[in-house]
């Protein structure tokens, strides 16, 4: 894979809307002015690409517009760093502008640059990922950066600034808290911190012992199933097969899965029908492992667990469950294609290399 060299103070940073157009909503301008500030306090200069802060409407409406940003933040020189706003469900409509796009492929290849996001970004993070680029699974900047309490969450803030001073190892250790979810982003919520909860469980061993090293893929695991039945968009399946977006089964082969559940929170049969989608397409069969995110405010956590375990006992397949990554806060920064330990007797994950070189 392509490493992307970290970021340094100073450096300009592109904000893309590449799903939901949030951010161009009056409703966000006090998040924009709180994320600006906790970028610039890393020392980095936000841009906002041109259709970035055109709505939800706009760019649901103009994929084109969205794909554009996307190109212009790669074609730019000045520019080190791209930050998707905040998911949604419809960023898969951008990769035609983009995969047919032969000075877009040239330039991802020539001039890799930092990628960050998570949810819906899985679809981005695949393309690229055909690419040849290593992306990063991450922090969001209306999620994240726009924190609406006084400061970005300790543990979410510890691994952004892995992009600026990377680690040359690092242990991804189970955060000692973790936090409800916002369902009130209104100004009279500035300053007002997340309900947390002490971590309890850490990360659950739910088969497999011993140590394992492989390499990173995955995602949002309803963005996976997406890909392959289209139940949202019909064109999804036809998009993602005429791109190669999902991976094929040598491409999962020997590779540490990483999975997490959207704050869609699909009920345990839904949960069950992903499971053996994937299952059937040979994803299981495939990898060494599998790391699953824990569920946003712990809905369904016996239940997907339970899911799980039927996966490890019928595939004899190593499983650590309950880790911080994907929709529950806080987050930490997981690289596509980047080299992990896995410690199964300790409960242990660590990076084996820099995220960004």
């Amino acid at each position: 894979m392509n490493k992307p060299k970290k970021l340094n103070v100073g450096d300009k940073v592109a904000i893309v809307s590449l799903s939901r157009g949030i951010l161009g909503e009056p409703f966000a301008a006090h998040e924009i002015v709180i994320g600006n500030k906790r970028l610039e306090e890393f020392g980095l200069i936000p841009v906002y690409m041109p259709n970035a802060k055109k709505g939800i409407k706009y760019l649901h409406d103009h994929p084109e517009a969205r794909a554009a940003d996307l190109k212009q933040a790669f074609l730019d020189p000045s520019i080190k760093g791209v930050f998707c706003a905040i998911g949604g469900d419809d960023t898969i409509n951008t990769i035609p502008y983009l995969l047919d796009d032969t000075e877009f492929i040239s330039c991802v290849k020539d001039n890799p640059k930092v990628f960050l996001g998570f949810s819906d970004s899985t679809n981005n993070h695949l393309m690229f990922y055909t690419l040849g680029l290593q992306t990063y699974y991450g922090q969001s900047f209306l999620i994240d950066f726009a924190e609406l309490a006084d400061d970005m969450l300790p543990y979410t803030k510890e691994w952004s600034r892995e992009l600026l001073h990377p680690s040359p190892q690092k242990e991804i250790e189970s955060s000692a808290v973790w936090y409800d979810d916002r369902t009130d982003f209104g100004t009279d919520q500035v300053g007002v911190a997340r309900v947390s909860h002490k971590e309890t469980r850490g990360f659950e061993v739910l088969s497999g012992k011993g140590i394992l090293e492989g390499r990173l893929l995955g995602g949002c695991i309803e963005s996976l199933y997406e890909m392959l039945v289209g139940a949202r968009f019909p064109k999804q399946v036809e998009i993602t097969k005429k791109y190669g977006l999902f991976p094929s089964t040598e491409e999962w082969k020997d590779k540490i899965l990483f999975v997490e559940t959207s704050e869609e929170r699909p009920n345990p049969e839904k949960m069950e029908k992903i499971l053996t989608t994937l299952d059937e397409a040979g994803v299981f069969d495939a990898v060494k492992a599998v790391l699953v995110g824990k569920p946003q405010d712990e809905q369904f956590y016996e239940e997907y667990k339970e899911a799980w375990l039927t996966v490890a006992s019928r595939k004899n397949l190593p499983i650590i469950y309950n880790m911080n990554f994907g929709h529950a806060a806080p987050r930490c920064i997981l690289p596509y294609g980047g080299l992990v330990k896995v410690d199964f007797d300790q409960a242990k994950v660590y990076l084996l290399e820099p995220l960004v070189s």
